[in-house]
């Protein structure tokens, strides 16, 4: 029989019945795009990351809290879970040692902490998401404390919609004045730390109610603070080499630890210590935007306006030498044209 029929003008007509189907050789169901919508799926937080297995804790806070191990499904595989996501996950969820379920979906994220490589490179590293503060450690000596890199970390932070801090360590081996005058018109708390003196109770306050994330130069005391805070994290720590005066690399990867106290609980996120911190991934307006008050001036500034101190008629610096913002004006302007630089210096910009 013809798969078509004719007419008398001796044209092809087509019915249903001219349809020819390819039978499916390996005799299994067409594939399709459509996903299950796990309805029955369990909210989580990512507290760490391990070749490609993730802790997770559910029912945070509940007399059944617990971790659970988890592996991303095929349909998450070209995505990024990172520590500090908010992850739904299905399957075996109880805990029980050899379990394994599946992260199905990624919650939206409140924030992003990422960096580069390098400046060149626009390619981003995340960090860890959903943080509200960073906590950004650095020695008064031993290593020396490095402006720029503490600069990086703030346009970092700004960038994410972080809060920053900052703690300096080792106060008793050099005063941190001279330093810590660099950042005089930042919005920006300060703890003083000794060696023999820690003010764990004054942090500790501090992150109650925060995801906060530690970052810091191998060898500044992050993990010592990090293990102070946190009496169980046992995070290794290391010693700086007197030739070099560089630290080692102590904590390999990024890890949730929660922090206990009489007056509340917050997460403390300790980082691998890192010699360098890429901005290639930077949105320069949101720097601008840290600084409250300044952005708000900054709306009567001319198109492109870079507010460096080259800029022609920049709103900014015009108030500024009026005295409209004050005794601390030129202060924050200072430091928002020495963080503008610091990303308008990198090579890729």
């Amino acid at each position: 029989m013809s798969w078509w029929t004719t007419d008398e003008d001796d044209e092809p007509e087509f019915d249903e019945s001219s349809v020819r189907i390819r039978p499916n050789r390996k005799g299994n169901k067409p594939r399709t795009k459509t996903r299950p919508g796990h309805e029955d799926a369990l909210t989580g937080r990512i507290l760490s990351v391990d070749r490609g297995r993730y802790t997770v804790m559910l029912d945070e806070g509940l007399p059944e809290e617990r971790r659970v191990t988890a592996a991303r499904a095929s349909e998450l595989r070209k995505k990024a879970v990172v520590t500090g996501d908010r992850v739904d996950i299905v399957g075996d969820t109880t805990g029980a040692e050899g379990s394994l379920s599946r992260i199905v979906r990624i919650v939206p994220r409140t924030t992003l902490l990422r960096r580069s490589a390098d400046d060149t490179d626009a390619v981003e590293r995340v960090i860890v998401a959903n943080a509200d503060q960073m906590l950004i450690v650095v020695a008064a000596a031993n290593p020396e404390p490095r402006i720029r890199l503490v600069d990086r970390y703030l346009v970092a932070a700004y960038d994410a919609g972080v809060t920053p801090i900052l703690c300096i360590t080792k106060t008793d081996l050099a005063d941190p004045a001279e330093f810590l005058s660099n950042f005089a018109g930042l919005d920006l708390r300060v703890f003083r730390s000794r060696e023999d003196v820690m003010p764990l109770a004054e942090i500790s306050e501090a992150l109650i109610g925060h995801d906060t994330v530690f970052v810091g130069h191998s060898g500044v005391g992050k993990s010592t603070l990090v293990n102070g805070l946190v009496p169980d994290a046992k995070r290794a720590v290391g010693v700086v080499n007197t030739v070099t005066g560089r630290g080692r690399h102590t904590s390999s990867s990024t890890i949730s630890l929660r922090l206990e106290t009489d007056a509340g609980r917050g997460w403390v996120i300790d980082t691998p210590g890192v010699r360098s911190f890429g901005l290639g991934h930077i949105n320069t307006d949101n720097i601008l935007k840290a600084f409250t008050d300044l952005a708000t001036i900054a709306e009567n500034c001319p198109r492109g306006c870079t507010h460096l101190p080259d800029s022609p008629d920049c709103a900014i610096m015009e108030a500024v030498e009026a005295g409209a913002l004050g005794e601390t004006g030129k202060a924050r302007l200072d430091s928002l044209q020495r963080l503008l630089t610091t990303f308008a210096n990198a090579p890729s910009h």
